[in-house]
């Protein structure tokens, strides 16, 4: 499973992390996932990632992706022109129509975070008082 996420970026140009998962990322209540909070992202002093969901954490690490891609939104255009055109004495007015997709860059990803090891469980150690 691969997300991508956006992070802040150099010199104003938007930068995206993909975030991969070995194995499937399943709820409870079998409902779907899309747009839904799953889980905290941290990062240690040494740069680690740590990712936690629910009551389990994993540890990741940050690698570069061996061809960057390229996040893209797809924009239909539709554009009308008149043009005017002059032969000589004579003046004609041609309309050019042009119908087509475009795509626009929004950002680029370069790197991933994978974790592929299992998630381990977070266990709370509780101390008890002595008198």
């Amino acid at each position: 499973m691969q997300i991508p996420f956006r992070i802040a970026g150099k010199e104003g140009v938007p930068e995206w992390i993909i975030l991969e998962l070995q194995g499937d990322l399943e709820s409870r209540t079998q409902e779907e996932m899309a747009s839904k909070f799953i889980g905290d992202l941290h990062f240690t002093k040494e740069g680690i990632p740590i990712l936690i969901i629910g009551h389990h954490i994993m540890y990741g690490k940050v690698q570069d992706l061996e061809k960057p891609y390229a996040l893209m939104h797809k924009k239909k255009r539709n554009t009308d022109t008149k043009e005017m055109e002059v032969d000589g004495t004579e003046t004609q007015e041609t309309t050019a129509s042009t119908a087509g997709v475009e795509y626009l860059i929004k950002a680029l990803i370069r790197k991933k975070i994978l974790f592929k090891s299992r998630p381990k469980p977070i266990i709370a150690v509780q101390t008890a008082n002595v008198s």
